[in-house]
């Protein structure tokens, strides 16, 4: 019998208000890549977070390598071999790639009747476990120069400065690229070949079947089936994360589109935009289709007045506008949700009523008093409609799974009403029940005269939700398509194709 990496056993963990685990039971084998997925605040992360020492289980087991611990904190858990990369990393950005890896724990000699950090012996260590993952980075590079797959590798090498040979994954293809998850893949696979065990958390589920041997499902922080991934499939998993089967991914609903809402002309941003040429009908669902880096972002970005606009003509129903900033944008009915939810989403400390109102604060407001029985009626309205899991309106978004923290996002954007409602990545992160339940919003929303413009990196998502379909590569609009024309191979072939 394969020996157990890690064996957790009728773990319970509370939170004010909340059963985050629940009798959870879980089996890691040595030398497994084994998949947690589970709904958004399913208890997947809370999991981790008590196996890494971060949270202190209320009661339960943990066992490593089939003795019997308590974990007293994250460096404990660490000395103990167990390692966690979060989705966020937490590197130091202004320090060097070696300072972040022995960050309290430096290497030192004795010169004299001093005491100086050995850097020789600090840069070996750091070399040899380079070279075991396969990375050609410069330990003396700046983490603020480094890419987020970079970022990740780091993360992953810090971890084992310590010896882990528990490895815990927690999203982390979030951020990536195509070719960097496959990248990202070839050192797991590597790492598993030479015995670390890993736990690999994520709501791609194409993912898990690429790359992981098992995978458990838990729902509403109870344990509910762990299974071979070459013994199931898509649907018995989504049927055991959302306790029934799922028809329709995609609820798109037929609408009447209107008039033309936005036109842009010849919009040109320095050396990020180039000639761009586009239009959007009211209750349209537009979809922006292209590879990281074709300029989505950006183009929704120089909308919202974030980046100056060099030359172009911009219509907003029929009018010439210039939008220089984020507040004449949402003056006119533009609102724009950002795919770093972390940086530009939602205030982490602050509640889920706090982060909803904080857009339209003067317009509940009398004479610099906050009408709190309005705030309160925006928030609770937005919580049920978006259908946001927390105990209720002041529970700190922090506290909250990161599904939930992108449904106080949108929320915050349709509490101000918009005309023209940008979503960049709005399904980033999240579930795929909770993808679905926004998808419903979404389409109800454009069924009740909302105009969208949705960025996504999911062409099944773009298919199965838009109306029409903008292609962009370089900064430029590579090609278009309507409804009917809809084709994921031909949707790829223009952006990857070269611009003329």
């Amino acid at each position: 019998m394969q020996e157990l990496a890690m064996r957790l056993e009728s773990i319970v963990k509370t939170f004010p208000g909340v059963i985050a685990l629940e009798n959870m039971n879980f089996e890691l084998k040595a030398g497994e890549i084994h998949a947690i997925c589970g709904e958004n605040g399913a208890g997947k992360s809370t999991l981790m977070k008590v196996v890494s020492g971060v949270y202190e289980p209320d009661t339960g087991k943990i066992f490593l390598f089939g003795k019997e611990v308590t974990i007293k904190g994250p460096l404990d858990a660490l000395s103990k071999g167990v390692g966690i990369i979060y989705q966020e990393t937490s590197l130091f950005e202004a320090m060097t790639v070696l300072e972040n890896l022995f960050l309290g724990r430096e290497i030192v000699k004795k010169a004299g009747p001093f005491s100086i950090l050995d850097y020789k012996a600090m840069a070996a260590q750091v070399e040899e476990i380079f070279k075991t993952l396969g990375m050609t980075l410069s330990p003396d590079e700046k983490i603020k120069h480094l890419g987020m797959a970079q970022k990740q590798m780091v993360e992953i090498a810090k971890a084992l400065t310590f010896k882990s040979r528990i490895l815990i994954l927690d999203e982390p293809t979030a951020s990536l690229t195509q070719q960097e998850v496959d990248s990202l893949f070839n050192v797991i696979r590597d790492l598993r070949s030479k015995g670390v065990s890993i736990v690999y958390i994520s709501h791609r589920l194409e993912e898990i079947f690429t790359l992981c041997d098992r995978v458990t499902v838990i729902r509403d922080g109870r344990y509910i089936s762990t299974r071979e991934v070459s013994k199931t499939n898509k649907d018995e998993l989504v049927a055991d994360m959302v306790g029934r089967s799922m028809d329709n991914y995609y609820p798109k609903t037929n609408v009447e589109i209107g008039g033309e809402l936005l036109s842009v002309k010849g919009l040109n941003c320095k050396e990020l935009l180039h000639n761009i040429d586009f239009n959007v009908r009211k209750g349209e669902i537009l979809g922006f289709a292209g590879l990281a880096g074709s300029g989505r972002t950006e183009l929704a970005q120089a909308l919202c007045g974030f980046t100056p606009i060099e030359s172009g003509d911009i219509r907003l129903e029929g009018k010439n506008v210039r939008l220089t900033s984020y507040k004449q944008a949402m003056q006119n009915g533009l609102v724009y949700v950002s795919e770093d939810r972390g940086k530009y989403g939602v205030i982490l400390r602050m509640s889920v009523k706090d982060n909803i109102v904080m857009p339209q604060l003067d317009k509940i407001s009398r004479l610099g008093v906050i009408n709190t029985i309005e705030e309160y009626a925006v928030a609770e309205k937005m919580r049920n409609e978006v259908g946001i899991k927390a105990p209720n309106t002041n529970f700190p978004v922090n506290n909250l799974s990161g599904g939930n923290q992108q449904k106080v996002s949108v929320s915050k954007a349709l509490a101000l009403n918009p005309k023209l409602l940008l979503l960049d990545e709005p399904t980033r992160g999240v579930d795929v029940n909770a993808k679905a339940e926004i998808h419903r919003i979404i389409s109800n929303m454009a069924a009740s005269g909302l105009t969208i413009m949705m960025i996504s990196s999911e062409l099944p998502e773009l298919i199965g939700m838009c109306d029409r379909i903008y292609v962009m590569k370089d900064g430029t609009i590579a090609g278009s398509f309507n409804r009917s024309e809809f084709s994921q191979e031909e949707i790829l072939h223009v952006a990857l194709a070269t611009v003329a």
